[in-house]
């Protein structure tokens, strides 16, 4: 059968099923499977909602016919047997950031509207996670004879960037001769930046203006999108800000900043609500020197997303150059706590970064503390698999473009042989309602999904064609 048949069989496909496909995101959507391991047990090792939605998954696998368990609550494994006992697999996971702020819908009921899909985790990870369960189902329906056995994983706690799930995976079963994860931008990405996490501590305030500075329950890993100072001061005598709502609370002043969040990997275009209020207290002195010295030093750090206002700024021949956001801020026993979020390519490392930053947090009579590291991960661009990944978008879509690097972390650095593949696609262009992954609003297009789910379907048969078993010789 030539492509140009496989593909109408597959549209053909599609259609019948689409509106069944969007049910079941809804389903997944109306679960806040964010992770929790302050609450974690060993029924539920990312915490009972992470889990709620990892079982909504796999029993969706298990109706559509594979062979599906939930492993302890670790991560999901759903197999369609092939001929063979070498594994072709997908990646996706069944948690999801917390909301944030921000929002104009329910971020746990899926809205349809103009051909969209809104609500947590229709982009980021849910509805790609459902979209891949149906490619499997097309092989599974139409017979397909698989010299490999086709797998889908589905991880708990990929949000939180630690990738607990795939360790278990690793140290219980053999990793596929090949994986991808629906967890990306299109055409296909053969690298990911690494990652550092920091923790940035003030000394103890005594006798400071400052009562309260928290982002909520905001994620570490992007641009908050709303902050809340409470410092002693009389709200009525402020001045207003654009962005900054402001009142009273008892004999202090609370101000509210809203901003525009997004990804800790892709920070242009947002706006650090913690950047907004750090500025709007330096300008109308409300904190006390003390208080001072430490909100000078972060907002240096927030003075840029590419980490130059802070000398770290760095790029290389395969990557997009450093990024460096805030991501969180609370107020604990006295002390502000920051959490920073930076990207780097392979011209830096984390001992580097340990050695500049560290006289930075010491300006501010602050530590650092390295909380989460991730080296660089890259495969050869030129390589079979990424070569039929590229071309399989380029056929099932009839649009250019050539395979790439990027800033986020996704499941694939984890495995021996793996990419990042989609659903993202750089030739669409939103409305300004809906939001990004990790933003208020979240959605995509449901012709977006429709035409990833072609190409991954075509991706899989021209896999399926090739010798996985020695890609990563």
């Amino acid at each position: 059968m030539s492509n140009t048949e496989f593909l109408k069989e597959v549209d053909e496909f599609i259609d019948e099923n689409w509106e069944e496909i969007v049910d079941e995101i809804g389903k997944l959507i109306a679960i806040p499977s964010v992770v929790d391991f302050d609450r974690a047990t060993p029924e539920d090792p990312s915490g009972p909602e992470a889990h709620d939605g990892l079982r909504a998954a796999v029993d969706l696998a298990d109706r559509l016919g594979f062979d599906a368990f939930d492993d302890k609550g670790e991560i999901g494994i759903a197999d369609l047997k092939g001929e063979t006992d070498t594994l072709l697999a997908m990646i996706c996971h069944s948690d999801v950031v917390s909301p944030g702020v921000g929002w104009t819908l329910d971020p746990w009921t899926l809205l349809r509207k103009d051909g969209f899909l809104l609500g947590r985790g229709t982009l980021d990870d849910k509805g790609p996670l459902v979209v891949s369960l149906y490619c499997m189902k097309f092989f599974k329906e139409k017979n397909w004879k698989l010299p490999y056995t086709l797998r889908m994983l589905i991880g708990t706690n990929e949000e939180t960037g630690t990738m607990r799930d795939v360790a278990y995976y690793l140290e219980n079963y053999p990793a596929p001769a090949f994986l991808f994860t629906p967890d990306d931008m299109f055409p296909v990405c053969y690298g990911e930046k690494g990652g550092f996490d920091g923790l940035i501590t003030s000394k103890q305030f005594v006798g400071g203006n400052i009562i309260d500075f928290t982002t909520g329950d905001a994620s570490t890993n992007a641009v908050p999108s709303q902050a809340t100072l409470v410092v002693r001061a009389d709200a009525a005598e402020l001045p207003a800000a654009p962005g900054i709502d402001i009142s009273a609370e008892g004999d202090y002043a609370r101000l509210v900043s809203t901003g525009r969040g997004g990804h800790a990997s892709m920070p242009e275009g947002t706006v650090n609500a913690i950047d907004m209020l750090v500025k709007y207290a330096l300008a109308n002195d409300l904190c006390t020197e003390d208080e001072n010295v430490f909100l000078r030093m972060i907002g240096r750090i927030m003075d840029s997303t590419d980490g130059s206002s802070v000398g770290i700024d760095t790029c290389d021949g395969f990557f997009d150059p450093l990024t460096c956001i805030a991501g969180t801020i609370h107020f604990e026993e006295g002390r502000l706590k920051l959490t920073i979020d930076i990207r780097f390519p392979t011209s830096t490392s984390r001992d580097d970064l340990m050695a500049k930053l560290t006289p930075v947090a010491e300006e501010g009579e602050a530590t650092i503390e390295n909380t989460l590291l991730m080296e660089p991960f890259l495969m050869k661009p030129d390589s079979p698999a990424i070569q039929v990944l590229a071309e399989s978008y380029r056929e099932a879509t009839g649009l250019d473009g050539e395979p790439f690097t990027i800033g986020g972390g996704t499941y694939a650095r984890e495995f021996p042989c793996a990419a990042s593949f989609g659903p993202e696609d750089p030739h669409d262009d939103y409305p300004a309602w809906v939001g990004p992954m990790h933003g208020a609003d979240e959605g995509i297009s449901e012709e977006t999904l429709k035409r990833a789910m072609r190409t991954y379907i075509l991706t899989l048969k021209r896999l399926m064609e090739i010798d996985l078993t020695t890609l990563s010789e």
